[in-house]
């Protein structure tokens, strides 16, 4: 059994896409960041660095495993699945996953954080990072291009990571419509049943749910 501490975002996304399209048993702990749980101590001491997802694999004498790339490489090497055992299709795999890591999330994080939150509208910086998704979108829309999946004829994790974040795309303020062959692949993607479900997973917290201060963790 694994447990996932987990939210409503794109990289908890990545995860419950992965174990259910892995088929792994797990319990989905929702964390609630608007309370300000994954803050405290009991979570610090799983990531030092207060941000989900995290996995407890209880299969594994209790190994921890944050930041959602290696949670991704974790539960591949784990499983065997959806990361190719040859060396170069592998490292083909790594780089587009490491593309989503540092580009196609921080990018779109930006974005949503100065076209969405940010108290005033600068709009400079709104024009910067909107400029920037849309070129990493060409980028993939380049490479979907000539593959069916992102790392070539396989759908392997860096599709699940990538499309995790690129769905979101609405909340960042940017159009796909000038990017065909990026737009199937998210309709492709989105069509298998256990990318259906694993977005749906984590429950969105209740009102109710909210503790000042983030004094308890939420069970799903």
């Amino acid at each position: 059994m694994i447990d996932l501490y987990t939210a409503p975002t794109p990289n908890g996304h990545k995860i419950s896409i992965a174990l259910e399209e892995m088929g792994l048993e797990y319990h989905p702990v929702l964390v609630n960041l608007g309370a300000g749980e994954q803050k405290q101590p009991e979570f610090l001491a799983m990531n030092p660095n207060g941000r989900i997802p995290v996995i407890v694999d209880h299969d594994n004498e209790d190994f921890v495993v944050f930041e959602s790339g290696a949670i991704l490489i974790y539960l591949a090497e784990k499983t065997g699945m959806f990361y190719p055992e040859d060396p170069k299709k592998r490292s083909q795999v790594l780089q587009w996953l490491m593309f989503q890591m540092a580009s196609v999330g921080p990018m779109m994080g930006q974005a949503n954080v100065f076209f969405r939150y940010f108290p005033e509208k600068i709009q400079p910086a709104i024009d910067r990072y909107q400029h920037e998704v849309k070129r990493l979108f060409s980028v993939l829309n380049d490479q979907l291009s000539r593959h069916e999946y992102l790392a070539g004829d396989e759908y392997t994790i860096a599709d699940m990571a990538n499309w995790a974040w690129v769905r979101t795309y609405a909340w960042s303020g940017v159009a796909i419509d000038e990017f065909a062959c990026l737009t199937g692949w998210l309709e492709a993607i989105g069509a298998r049943p256990a990318v259906q479900r694993g977005i749906l997973i984590p429950e969105r917290p209740r009102a109710d749910d909210v503790v000042a201060g983030g004094k308890k963790m939420i069970m799903t």
